[in-house]
Formats: structure tokens, sequence, C-alpha cells
């Protein structure tokens, strides 16, 4: 059965795919569940087990964000094996309408509606009204997206700001960089800045202090950097925050975001207190003559569950009916 009154939205990282089903004329996510990607063969596979156990049918539509870029009907997923066309999943689907778009595209398109409770504020600054607003978020890889505001709405960018080139701004991290150039042709602030970055720069701290690269996940790296129990891991954990800032920095300077940053993705809200304390907001701020401005710019931590579903059940609207990649069932048309 077909119930036309629901919506299907999800949101699929390189790790977790996020679900949710909304009602006509809402932006609410109902039924939210959380499901693990390396669980299911296809991304129908997974969208047929949530619905399975949502338990209300088969909605007539669908908006999905994925951890991608979004350029066609065919897409391959930067950190999982996932690839699917837009068209051949809707008509798997039996859906009407499907929409895919970035997944940071969807979390940028969520921030103008975030309250105060759902956010963390660290360091000083004040948000200016219909101001550019940026996201940043290391996770299973670094999403980079912001809103725009232009008449009624505001206008989320597509891009791919993860994969923009860094370099070292004090003499460790020009150490750790060389290194990595040794294996990488490109150092990427997605490189440094994601989970695997976590456990990148901590293996190469080990094998520049005892000449062996320890490999951790990077979950152990933040357990033992926040117990105290490893000073490398701590540094690792100190150096990945203080990049996060400059990267961060250069996104409000490039986005003009006098109406805030925010810093989404799964690592940094379990980390909250050594984030807060750590050299992010000084390295966000410390952009040479550039620093007032950025003293003046707010950064927040998005600490709500599931932020993006909210941007992926905004994009069904009317008004962004040109977002990402839209497949629709000839026969309804």
């Amino acid at each position: 059965m077909q119930v036309r009154q629901y919506s299907l939205v999800a949101d699929i990282g390189g790790t977790n795919a996020r679900f949710a089903l909304v009602a006509d004329g809402d932006q609410t996510p109902l039924q939210l569940r959380n499901l693990a990607v390396t669980d299911y063969p296809t991304i129908v596979d997974a969208i047929d087990a949530y619905l399975e156990l949502a338990g209300l049918g088969k909605p007539w539509q669908a908006a999905i964000s994925v951890a991608s870029p979004v350029t066609g009907d065919q897409l391959n997923m930067t950190n999982h094996t996932w690839s699917f066309s837009v068209r051949d999943t809707r008509a798997a689907l039996g859906l009407r309408h499907l929409k895919v778009l970035n997944d940071y595209t969807a979390l940028a398109l969520a921030l103008p509606v975030f309250t105060e409770s759902e956010c963390r504020q660290v360091g000083s600054g004040e948000a200016l009204s219909g101001f550019p607003m940026a996201v940043i978020g290391p996770g299973t890889g670094l999403g980079v997206s912001a809103v725009v505001h232009a008449g009624k709405h505001w206008i989320p960018l597509e891009g791919e700001g993860g994969h923009v080139s860094y370099g070292p701004v004090n003499a460790r991290e020009q150490q750790i960089i060389e290194r990595l150039r040794e294996n990488h042709e490109h150092v990427s602030a997605e490189l440094l800045v994601s989970g695997s970055g976590l456990a990148l720069i901590y293996a190469t701290i080990c094998l520049l202090e005892r000449g062996e690269a320890i490999k951790l996940h990077p979950g152990e790296v933040s357990s033992r950097a926040l117990e105290g129990e490893d000073s490398f891991a701590t540094e690792a954990l100190e150096i990945f925050c203080g990049i996060l800032g400059t990267v961060a920095g250069n996104l409000a300077l490039t986005m003009g975001a006098r109406g805030g940053i925010y810093i989404g993705g799964g690592i940094v809200p379990k980390l909250i207190d050594f984030f807060t304390a750590s050299s992010f907001r000084d390295r966000f701020e410390r952009h040479g003559r550039l620093t007032g401005y950025l003293q003046e710019i707010p950064t927040y931590v998005i600490d709500t569950d599931y932020p993006a579903l909210t941007g992926v059940a905004i994009a069904l609207d009317e008004a962004y009916e040109y977002l990402g990649i839209v497949s629709r069932d000839p026969a309804q048309s």
C-alpha cells in the first residue's frame, strides 16, 4: 500500500544511514532510526529495512542526502562502497518522486531553524541576522557547506570544501604533513580533519617520536586522549582541533559567514569539553589582519540528534525544486 501522506527522508553517511518519515505539509522527522551502512549491500536494501521497521507502509516520495558529490544520476559515495542510480533507485522503491542531494547541503538548509538548545557556542562572537551561515563537520569525511539569504529563502551551496588543500601553520604540523606527503599526493583538509585523519595524525606522531607508525581506531585515539593515558593521543587530538579551527576560519572568511560557523559531524560533540578547551577557537580567530573580523563571528557545535534530516525535509519544499538530482515517475507526470 502506498501511503501518500508521508515522505521518506534519509541522511546517508560513510558509516551510518539515518532515516525518518515526515507528514505532508510538515518538516518534523518521525520514526527516526539509525542503521549501519555496512549491514546492507545496497541503498535500496537499507531503505526497505527501515520501512519495514517503521511499519507505516510505503511513502509516495523521498529525499535523501548522501556523503558524496551529487552531479548526475549515477552517484558513487566518497567514503563507502555504495554506488547507485537515482532513477533506478526511485523505480526499485516504487516512488513517484526521489530527490538526492549532498549531505552538507542538507545540513546547511537546517542552520536557520536550529534553536539555542540544539547548539553549543564555543568562544565569543555574536551572529548577525541575515548574513551567511556556514557549516563544517568532521566525521567519516569532512563536510562543508553554507547558506546565503535571498528574498524569502535561504539558498544552500553545493560544494566539496572538505577537499581543499591544507598548509601547515606551525613546525609540528609541517613535520606531520611532510611525512604524509610521502604517501599522499594531495594533503587535503579532510585527510587531516576526519575520523581517519585523527588516526593518521596519531600514527604519524608515533612514527616521528618512536620510529613506528602505530595504527589505532579513531575512537581509541579519542578515548586515550580524553582519559589522559597517552600523550601522543592527546597531542593528536589537540592538533586535530587546531587544524579544524584554521579551516573553519578560512571558511568564515571565504563566505563572509557573519551569521555564524557551525560544527557538525559525529566526532566533535563526543569530546565537547576537550574541544572547548582546545586551540580551536584561538586558531579560528588567528588570521593576521582579519583576526578582529573573525573574533566577532560565533562558532557553534551542533548538539542534536539527526540534524541533517531537518534540512532534507526542508529540501522537499517546492522552493527547492531545483536542488540536487531529481527523478520522477514518468507515468505520474
